[in-house]
């Protein structure tokens, strides 16, 4: 909200001298947050200009620039014609324009100076309302006559000094409106915030005498028939008629100016006169061709197949929440509280007769309907945060005077006021509420004082409490909070005591979020990148991966309300969201990329449905158990996938291209990190290759997840690498399984021997189980096992193998002899035969 200094000082009494930078900084003490500072910030020589000469020429960047001669007198020292480069187009010659010369400075301490470009010596630049920080048009330059009207500009000549004129040197101070104080989206808002922290004398301009609805004007029917949450779209409509307008009239300087200052640009007299109230008291107002009616007013939804052209000049598919302003029940006027419609818009030289709306319509209607159709208009901005239902008939009251003393016509005496407001609802307040939850000392007194400066109705309701009404203009206090948060904030942050926590005793993270954090910082050691993913999904994604039918990770929760209908579901493993990654960074030119995620899945439970019960009280313990046995499993997985080389290739040697072995050494040293033991066996599962994937499991049997090469199909339909290789494991399974107590004992300083055994067993026995076999036959001694060879060939066999292990022998307690050794070794190679038939080589 752009907010001129002269204007703001309308409303509430300013100091001798003040600045923009004080004013900002008394707001920013009530909790407005300052935007920025304007004016005062344009310097030295910005002057009108008269075009002379306009020369288009076309660029080799298939750009046109136009070559001009412009007069600004002696503002150039010489007399001379000004030759400047400009690449706007929507001039012609003999308009006046702004000319700032070398020697001035933009906004942004921009310095202009005399530089070659296109060939051409451009001495200055021609101006646009951006450049000069009025506004944020900047598809053309300004040309004075459509900026100010043929009236205010009629007076200016070239050479003249224009920083005045558009008022540059006067300071407009800007801040930013949270959703919550939409009320501060008015000079009459932001002049009464000033008041409560200056203690300055606040003149309220809705404050003007009002002529009373009087019945038999302009009819109006309010015929929402489909209201949100049991509230209508329209609860009030003033509609007020002024006749004989002469709406040709040019916009007197004064009110362009102040439009232009507050950041928007000057039209036609009636629609500035609207925009001038609704910057003034926060109430947005259209004003209708009157001629152009033929029956009442109607306010309605939209029904099914409707469309409307709005004054963008856009032809808009309506939707049946949309709430509409209709020429009897039937012609479509307008989108309420967004956007007029091109039938009935005023027309200057042609409108004489205006009917001016003035109405309240609810927050969330205009809020969905301005996003439904992407339409975010200066109404809309402030019918979505809440707009005074009382001040109504003030700003239609204030828009019809203005018309009158503006452009000549005369109001009618009947008035129409279709009043549906409701009483507003009274809250309960402790008076010592505010001290316990801010933690300062507020006296009574001074909470009574402050509720009624910033307008609430206080009332004694015994016992140490208060019965507060709040003010019309502030819908967001709902709630007894809502009134401490006010108390302090007038009463100062700066009085709120600084109270840093104190830590608790203990290491502060728990074992999952340091196992988490374990992980990770292991992944990223070996080498991998983590990554972030967004946790929907699209159900043609499950298809993509090739999950059957009747897989349970199809069964995903569907979202009520999705970011994009493109992607509705919530993901049931990391690898449904994980792979587009991996495609998005090898399309943007890595090649050789491995990523992790660690991150939550959501399994919901099946045929679980949340009860959803009224907002008016609290639910009762049965319904909140059944709400929390609805929300569905979200445990924590850790994926990653990865393709291209593995080692890669260079002046040392040869790379190696990544290929399963790489990602089942990443999972297994996701457990080794969590100090779980895991085993592996060959299985199937989508969208793994059938032949490549592996399943990790605890001793128990657990599944902790799997690893391997992702199917050629998915690799195709995703859009991967080839030989793309990928692993998913349940996180919570292993914290589980890693959240106990080791023992430690002694390390042993006695030497250790080693024996190595060559066992020929068939193809399909697995080496986990045969050193399973050794483990368990040769007994305490045995330290560790590890397999370093296996040999296929014809000396062995058909469907034979052998597997060569080398055994490491150590005792606590003494040096092992060569007897004690070999009796451990037979003894291993014993079970090993008898569990798998093992034929030592």
């Amino acid at each position: 909200m752009r907010v001129p200094v002269d204007w703001l000082g309308e409303y509430v009494e300013l100091p001798q001298g003040v600045t923009g930078a004080q004013i900002a900084a008394d707001l920013v003490a009530v909790g407005l947050e300052e935007e920025g500072l304007h004016g005062g910030d344009v310097t030295g020589p910005l002057v009108v200009g008269r075009v002379l000469e306009k020369h288009p020429e076309p660029q080799k960047n298939g750009k046109t620039v136009n070559w001009c001669q412009v007069d600004v007198a002696d503002a150039n020292g010489t007399g001379e014609p000004q030759g400047i480069v400009c690449g706007a187009h929507n001039f012609e010659v003999g308009d006046l324009v702004a000319v700032i010369l070398p020697g001035g400075v933009l906004p942004g301490d921009f310095s202009i100076g005399a530089r070659k470009t296109y060939g051409h010596l451009s001495a200055g630049m021609i101006c646009s309302v951006k450049e000069l920080g009025i506004g944020q048009d900047h598809e053309g330059i300004i040309v004075l006559p459509r900026l100010m009207g043929e009236e205010a500009a009629a007076h200016l000549q070239p050479g003249e000094d224009l920083i005045p004129v558009l008022g540059l040197d006067r300071e407009v101070v800007e801040v930013n409106v949270t959703p919550d104080r939409g009320y501060c989206f008015s000079l009459r808002g932001i002049a009464r915030e000033y008041a409560h922290a200056t203690g300055a004398a606040f003149t309220d301009p809705a404050r003007l005498p009002v002529d009373p609805a009087t019945g038999g004007g302009y009819a109006v029917e309010l015929a929402d028939r489909s209201p949100l949450g049991g509230v209508p779209g329209c609860t009030r409509y003033v509609a007020r008629t002024v006749r004989g307008l002469d709406l040709a009239r040019e916009t007197p300087g004064w009110m362009a100016r102040r439009l232009l200052e507050a950041g928007m640009r000057p039209i036609s007299l009636a629609v500035d006169v609207t925009n001038y109230v609704m910057l003034a008291l926060g109430q947005p107002l259209h004003a209708f061709d009157l001629a152009t009616l033929e029956g009442p007013i109607v306010v309605r939804r939209a029904a099914a197949g409707e469309r409307l052209r709005t004054l963008d000049d856009v032809d808009r598919q309506l939707d049946g929440e949309d709430l509409l302003i209709t020429d009897s029940g039937t012609r479509v006027l307008a989108l309420a509280g967004v956007m007029g419609g091109e039938d009935g818009e005023v027309t200057p030289g042609q409108t004489s007769d205006v009917l001016v709306e003035s109405a309240h319509f609810d927050p969330r209607s205009v809020a969905r309907s301005a996003r439904r159709h992407r339409l975010s208009t200066e109404a809309s901005k402030r019918f979505e945060r809440g707009v005074d239902p009382d001040v109504t008939d003030a700003a239609a009251q204030l828009a019809v005077d203005l018309l009158v003393e503006l452009g000549g016509g005369t109001a009618d005496p009947a008035i129409t006021d279709v009043d549906g407001r409701t009483p507003r609802p009274r809250l309960e307040l402790a008076l010592d509420l505010p001290t316990r939850y801010v933690g300062v000392d507020y006296t009574p007194e001074r909470v009574r004082e402050i509720l009624t400066m910033i307008g609430c109705e206080v009332d004694d309701a015994g016992e140490g409490r208060l019965w507060v009404l709040p003010p019309s203009w502030r819908p967001d206090l709902t709630d007894a909070p809502g009134l401490v948060e006010e108390v302090a904030r007038i009463d100062g942050y700066d009085r709120i005591p600084s109270v840093l926590p104190r830590a608790v005793g203990g290491r502060g993270l728990t074992h999952d979020q340091r196992s988490r954090r374990a992980v990770a910082a292991a992944l990223a050691a070996q080498g991998l990148h983590e990554v972030l993913t967004y946790p929907f999904v699209a159900s043609e994604r499950l298809d993509d991966l090739g999950l059957p039918a009747a897989d349970p990770r199809r069964q995903a929760l569907r979202l009520a309300n999705p970011l994009s209908d493109e992607a509705p579901l919530m993901r049931t493993e990391l690898l449904q969201t994980l792979p587009e990654a991996l495609r998005r960074n090898v399309s943007r030119g890595s090649r050789d990329v491995a990523i992790f995620e660690i991150d939550t899945v959501t399994l919901p439970v099946p045929g679980a449905a949340a009860p959803v019960p009224d907002v008016g009280a609290r639910p009762d313990d049965r319904t909140l158990e059944a709400i929390r046995a609805a929300v569905p499993a979200q445990p924590w997985h850790v994926a990653v996938v990865a393709a291209g080389q593995s080692d890669r290739a260079g002046w040392w040697g040869p790379g190696r291209p990544l290929d399963v072995t790489d990602v089942v050494g990443w999972a297994h040293g996701v457990c080794d990190t969590l100090g779980v033991a895991v085993s592996r066996r060959q299985t199937e599962r989508a969208p793994f290759h059938p032949g490549r994937c592996v399943e990790l499991a605890l001793e128990d049997g657990t599944t902790v997840g799997w690893a391997g090469e992702l199917h050629p199909k998915v690799v195709q339909r995703l859009g991967l690498p080839e030989r793309s290789c990928a692993a998913e494991l349940d996180l919570d399974v292993l914290l589980a399984a890693s959240d106990h107590r080791t023992q430690v004992r002694p390390l042993s300083t006695h030497p250790m021997a080693s024996s190595d055994v060559a066992l020929v067993v068939a193809l399909d026995v697995r080496h986990g189980d045969v050193e399973k076999s050794l483990r368990a036959g040769a007994g305490p001694l045995l330290e560790s096992v590890e397999l370093f060879d296996v040999y296929v060939g014809d000396q062995l066999g058909p469907d034979r193998q052998s597997l060569a292990f080398r055994m490491h022998f150590r005792a606590p307690d003494r040096t092992l002899t060569t007897d004690e050794v070999n009796a451990a070794r037979d003894a291993a190679v014993a079970c090993a035969a008898q569990d798998h038939g093992a034929v030592q080589r």
